[in-house]
């Protein structure tokens, strides 16, 4: 049996890391001061792109623009005020033509070019005040940033007589990245102490509240030299560090506090330290390990997207999650071996407590008791089970319909705040200059052609619907371009039908579009292509992990429509409040109308896979005790007893490091950690209290049912958390069955005479 193999491995392990405690320790505590060495500096080797896909035509085309017309694609703009004069005046002129050849022999720029060179009505202020100065900084996001770094304090300010604003794609992405930075450190700041408060409320203990806490900071550091060490090979998201810190901190505290707890349960029973430990290996040890893994494949789904900010989340997600469950698995029963019974020590709401004097040992028995609300709350979900699954899942569906309006849209300097100098010059040429900046396409021309080839299919581009206007073609031998400049919004749905208009327009010659809003239709059609198969191996692997720590073939399905059911108050959210701009003034962002087209991709994967973490916690408990009793519903109750307190304490510090990610003055991390903070609360607090268990007593003893052939897969390689051998053939103890009157006629009913074979059964198949 699996049971046996399974319990005898991990009782070898037991002994591995228990047998030198001070070694593990020790060896811990190297590993991580050289993460902290090999992590150093990985936020500046990071980027802050990454929405388009690599092999896309738009991809393609500005590659060969910035090949062959480097001017044709500039990423830096000087913004020159000349004050109450006009930029036509010769004084003005001279003074920029000046900065302009400045900026020409700078290394590392090339493509420049000026109002004053070109007479370009673009390049002119409509009020004849402003000018631009266009340039493109060579080389990928890494270097282009190292070139900014370098210039931008010679050629921002006082210029002579002229003020000089720095602005362009490449100033918005770096002040979007020293932002970041700057807020994920201050995020830190908050969590930390806020989540040390609440792991001493949840533990009373300030020795067992640091446990958790100090395998957070092991899976964070040791998450960033992962990603410092990838940031050598490929190209890894900014945005991603604050999935590191949030899951770090989150999941560690989840799998510390599970393994804890059960630690602290273990020597209330009265089991001694090694013998504890063991059992708690066995149980929330495998429990740990099988939530870690159904986490980390929610979030390796990203790797089959081509965007790099997609597939950094996977990255960072997968790199934490293991690491979290590796430090629980090792670091912390290392030191739960040397702490024993002081792991109750420093026993800090004993000061809250009057007249009363209880010894920190048994302090769990405690805990348990406390649960006992819990198992009531569950006990009046399933006696009242139609009413509570079909009103919690109306009000779960009414809170996701806003979703049903998202328009989808790419990232632009409005992330920003509003005090971002790059953010300001944006505005500022968008409200001041003619024309519609940043809106305008670039078709890419290859292959030899005449003037007439030229003017003909200018002519046909001119007559598509929503044209402003065509300028061109630049060529340069076999190459060259046309600019179309679009009628409405930038990256609006006219738009992006003009691209897939004037891509399918034939040429006499070979062409590609590229331009923002053909960036956002090759990025829509790219996550379109392959969201099938991430949601595939999502579910499968739920699916199929799931089965092997249950043995049931219902309750994988229950879980991937129940955790799909607790995020659509996340995803209504994110269209009510970040799309529709409510509540934009109170959270300090500005409504861009549309959402970030890989943004509820790495959402939906993230809570998708915390809202497993929490199901496996309450599922192992369900099962273990229907194993040793065989009774539906108290095996109900007693898992939302033993976790409900657990979950909901590791759901509001998990929302803690959220809200604290959601500070982030940089739009999408805002969404990021505010959406998935209100995800991880309705989650423990609504699916896993009431809709869980009123599902599971609708179901009934058939929630545990599997066919023959999947029976004996189960018992060959399933897994559970239960130790418990299954009663005689045929026979219940009654003593195993919980008392309690509240469990009334029903309960009785439910292990008739049918209950000695299924349950038997079902217990056999673990």
């Amino acid at each position: 049996m699996s049971e046996v193999n399974t319990g005898s491995r991990l009782g070898g392990w037991t002994r591995f890391v228990t047998a030198r405690p001070r070694l593990s320790l020790l060896v811990t505590l190297v590993i991580t001061a050289l993460a902290v060495f090999a992590g150093s500096g990985v936020a500046d080797r990071m980027g802050s792109g990454g929405w388009a896909d690599p092999d896309a035509e738009s991809t393609y085309a500005t590659q060969a623009l910035e090949r062959e017309f480097p001017a044709s694609q500039p990423n830096l703009l000087l913004l020159v005020d000349s004050g109450s004069r006009s930029v036509d005046d010769p004084a003005v002129a001279a003074e920029a033509e000046r900065l302009t050849a400045r900026l020409a022999a700078e290394k590392g720029i090339t493509g420049v070019g000026s109002y004053w060179q070109t007479k370009a009505p673009a390049l002119r202020a409509e009020d004849g005040r402003e000018a631009l100065i266009a340039a493109r900084i060579q080389g990928d996001e890494k270097d282009a940033a190292a070139v900014l770094d370098r210039i931008a304090p010679e050629f921002s300010g006082t210029q002579g007589s002229l003020e000089v604003a720095v602005g362009g794609p490449i100033a918005v992405q770096h002040d979007m990245q020293e932002i970041i930075q700057e807020d994920l450190l201050r995020a830190e700041m908050i969590a930390l102490p806020v989540t040390l408060v609440l792991l001493v409320m949840v533990f009373g203990s300030a020795i067992a509240a640091l446990l958790p806490l100090g395998v957070g900071i092991v899976a964070i550091l040791g998450t960033n030299a992962v990603l410092r060490g990838l940031t050598e090979f490929t190209d890894v998201s900014i945005f991603a560090q604050n999935l590191t810190t949030a899951l770090g901190l989150g999941l560690a505290i989840d799998y510390a506090l599970f393994i804890v707890r059960r630690f602290r349960e273990e020597l209330a029973g009265g089991a001694e330290v090694r013998d504890a430990l063991g059992t708690t290996l066995r149980t929330a040890g495998r429990t740990v390990l099988f939530s870690a893994l159904t986490v980390a494949v929610s979030l390796a789904a990203m790797m089959v997207f081509p965007q790099y900010f997609l597939r950094s989340f996977a990255y960072a997600g997968i790199a934490v999650v293991l690491l979290a469950a590796a430090a629980a698995l090792i670091l912390l029963p290392a030191a739960l071996m040397l702490l024993g019974p002081r792991v109750n020590a420093l026993d800090l709401r004993q000061l809250l407590r009057r007249g009363r004097r209880t010894s920190a040992a048994t302090e769990p028995s405690e805990s348990v008791e406390e649960g006992a609300g819990w198992g009531r709350m569950a006990k009046l979900v399933m006696r009242r089970a139609p009413f509570f699954a079909l009103g919690t899942t109306a009000v779960l569906v009414l809170l996701g319909l806003p979703f049903l309006g998202a328009r989808f849209g790419t990232a632009d300097y409005r992330q920003l705040p509003a005090s971002a100098d790059s953010r300001m010059v944006q505005e500022e040429i968008r409200d001041g200059f003619p024309g519609n900046p940043g809106g305008g396409l670039e078709v890419f021309t290859e292959g030899a052609a005449t003037d007439s080839q030229y003017a003909d299919y200018r002519a046909r581009i001119a007559a598509l619907p929503d044209v402003l206007r065509v300028d061109g073609p630049v060529t340069s031998g076999a190459h060259g371009y046309f600019t179309v400049l679009p009628k409405g919004e930038a990256v609006g749905p006219d738009t992006q039908q003009l691209v897939r208009d004037i891509r399918a327009e034939p040429a006499p010659f070979d062409t590609s579009v590229t331009g923002t809003a053909a960036m956002l239709v090759d990025s829509k059609g790219a996550i379109a292509d392959r969201l099938p198969w991430a949601l595939a191996i999502i579910m499968v692997v739920t699916l199929v992990l799931v089965f092997l720590l249950t043995g049931s073939v219902l309750i994988p399905i229950q879980a991937v429509v129940l955790n799909a059911l607790s995020l659509t108050a996340m995803f209504g959210a994110m269209v009510w409040v970040f799309q529709d701009g409510h509540l934009s003034g109170l959270l300090g962002f500005t409504s861009t109308g549309d959402i970030e087209t890989t943004v509820p991709v790495v959402m939906f994967c993230v809570a998708f896979g915390l809202s497993m973490d929490y199901g496996v916690f309450l599922l192992s408990r369900i099962k273990e005790e229907y194993e040793r009793s065989g009774d539906h519903e108290d095996a109900v109750a007693f898992g939302v007893r033993k976790t409900g307190g657990l979950i909901t304490a590791a759901a509001v510090i998990l929302a803690v490091v959220m809200v604290a990610i959601g500070t982030s003055r940089v739009t999408n991390t805002k969404m990021l950690g505010l959406g998935l903070a209100l995800a991880v609360l309705m989650d423990a607090m609504v699916v896993r209290s009431l809709l869980v268990p009123s599902v599971m007593k609708l179901t009934g003893k058939a929630t545990w049912w599997a066919p023959g052939p999947l029976r004996r897969f189960h018992d060959r390689f399933g897994l559970s958390e239960g130790e418990s051998k299954p009663a005689p053939e045929g026979h219940e103890d009654p003593a195993v069955r919980a008392p309690d009157q509240d469990s009334g006629q029903d309960s009785g009913q439910d292990s008739g005479q049918d209950s000695g074979r299924d349950s038997d059964r079902d217990r056999a198949g673990v």
